[in-house]
């Protein structure tokens, strides 16, 4: 009978059970870069009495909603999305911080309105879109207006900082632990997203192998198609 001192320990392609856990909220999960400087730096502050209105703007996948829900939680703005923003009754958001996301897709009165309700004391109105407010379309001249002349701040593609932080993340969301070498063989690889980082993270646990990277490998370039599966 083996004892604590000559037990073998388990194999290393032991199968995982499938665990997640919860990624953790607010700014200590939050990694900032170059790619999101200017951002983070700008909401640090903001609103200050003045309030007003800012517009984050940056490709999918960058970062601007998790950068938002940060801004979201520390001012305890009231959170719209889209087109969702059209069914809540303005006076409920007066004097109130607001976060619209998805901006672009809000019809032009209840832009106007929201518009009209950062001007007063105690609002505030963060915007985030793909384009800046300038770049959308409008048919009410003095949203028009409004629009060209908000005060809008670029988030970038994630830089290797980001992307790295993001993968990690969706690993320990789902308790795997990858071999040292997988996070930079796949920045080298993957498209730069949030969306991308956790597909692929995905993918590989759905094999549920140890992830090293051959498997990382095998997963992005089709080597498991190929008989690459356990080679490097």
């Amino acid at each position: 009978m083996m004892n604590a001192m000559t037990a073998r320990p388990s194999p290393p392609d032991q199968m995982r059970l499938p665990l997640q856990r919860d990624l953790p909220e607010g700014a200590e999960g939050f990694v900032v870069s170059d790619s999101n400087r200017a951002a983070q730096e700008a909401l640090a502050e903001w609103p200050d009495l003045i309030g007003g209105v800012l517009a984050l703007y940056g490709p999918e996948g960058a970062g601007k909603s998790r950068l938002a829900q940060v801004w979201a939680e520390r001012v305890g703005a009231v959170a719209l999305h889209g087109a969702e923003a059209a069914l809540i009754d303005p006076l409920e958001l007066e004097g109130r911080p607001v976060l619209l996301d998805r901006a672009c897709d809000v019809d032009d009165e209840t832009l106007f309105h929201l518009f009209n309700l950062a001007q007063a004391p105690g609002g505030a109105l963060l915007l985030a879109a793909r384009e800046p407010p300038s770049a959308w379309k409008t048919d009410l001249p003095d949203l028009r207006s409004r629009l060209d002349a908000v005060r809008t701040v670029a988030v970038e593609a994630p830089d290797d900082a980001v992307l790295a932080a993001m993968l990690e993340a969706r690993f320990a969301e789902r308790g795997i632990r990858p071999a040292r070498d997988v996070v930079p063989y796949l920045l080298r690889r993957i498209d730069r997203s949030a969306a991308a980082a956790a597909d692929v993270v995905e993918r590989l646990d759905a094999l549920h192998r140890p992830v090293t990277r051959a498997l990382a490998r095998a997963v992005v370039e089709g080597g498991e198609e190929s008989g690459e599966l356990f080679g490097d």
